[in-house]
């Protein structure tokens, strides 16, 4: 059956198999029960670990106790040399599960982030020097790829998920990832329980830290959003001029924003840093950016593939 043959609403749970998804795809089967919706536990392989096999079993077996639909996606490769395992696993889960709430008709998808990943989270990026956007840390909802992702657990504290387990009697496995201090948050989850014991309330303040720059963001992104369009840039490019007019904290917000809009990659906070030393007083200039270049003529700044730089005479 098509996901468009299926009848009535359907709602997607990312289930790896982990205490934090089996407790939210238990609930959520129930919740959903009541309410006529039917449910999708989607699981992405990673291929990372020994037990991925294991794991994928587990949760088709969680979805068939609880009446829940199951699909699942491996993903094939692996990170380069060099690449971030967290971040390659992080980007490519995403892109699985957007492509697999598709398949089964979801146009939601829940994520079973809670309390204190999102303290975690706000540490990590402020340790690795992030800016507004970055200390947000995650979202409650957002829509991303024509799909709603939402993280309903994002304000409860993990006592309570483990005493939801608890209650329900629920069997779940355990993320070796977790201690493995190869990676940056299970370095961090080392430290926690000393950092709570100096203070107490640290996963509520870090999360509502994460509110606040969340708030700040937002408004910086609209702000930029409106200066970007007064600036009258015709198709990808920046008009120099006007731009330099703006205050320095609107010049890099509206570069950030001009940038995410034209580079087929994330933008360098070095890249953007650069520009806005050398940009003012430039006539004719270039930078590189990513495989191609940002080419600085007749006052304006626009994107050029490699294909098209300039060969040497």
């Amino acid at each position: 059956m098509t996901a468009a043959q299926r009848p009535g609403p359907s709602v997607a749970v990312a289930a790896s198999g982990g205490r934090d998804s089996t407790a939210l795809l238990h609930a959520t089967a129930h919740e959903a029960r009541r309410l006529g919706v039917a449910v999708v536990a989607l699981h992405v392989h990673h291929g990372l670990m020994p037990g991925a096999d294991a794991w994928l079993e587990r949760v088709r077996r969680q979805a068939k106790r609880l009446g829940a639909r199951f699909a699942f996606e491996r993903l094939q490769g692996a990170p380069a040399p060099g690449d971030s395992v967290e971040a390659w696993a992080r980007r490519h889960r995403y892109e699985a599960l957007a492509r697999l709430a598709r398949a089964e008709g979801c146009d939601l998808v829940l994520l079973a982030q809670h309390r204190r990943d999102q303290a975690e989270t706000f540490l990590i990026q402020a340790l690795r020097g992030g800016g507004a956007a970055g200390l947000a840390a995650m979202p409650r909802a957002v829509q991303r790829d024509g799909l709603t992702w939402a993280r309903p657990w994002l304000g409860c504290p993990r006592e309570a998920i483990d005493a939801y387990l608890r209650r329900h009697r629920l069997r779940h496995a355990e993320d070796p990832s977790n201690v493995d201090r190869r990676f940056a948050r299970a370095r961090l989850r080392s430290l926690w329980p000393a950092l709570t014991a100096a203070f107490p309330d640290a996963e509520t303040t870090l999360a509502r830290a994460a509110q606040r720059a969340a708030a700040d963001a937002a408004l910086v992104a609209e702000v930029a959003a409106a200066d970007l369009s007064a600036l009258g840039a015709q198709g990808r490019a920046l008009p120099v001029a006007a731009w330099g007019a703006l205050s320095p904290a609107r010049r890099m917000a509206v570069l950030r924003l001009w940038l995410a809009s034209v580079l087929p990659m994330p933008v360098p906070e070095t890249l953007v840093r650069r520009l806005c030393d050398e940009l003012p007083g430039r006539h004719r200039a270039r930078w590189p950016a990513g495989e191609g270049d940002l080419v600085l003529a007749r006052g304006r700044l626009a994107p050029e593939k490699a294909a098209a730089r300039r060969r040497p005479a």
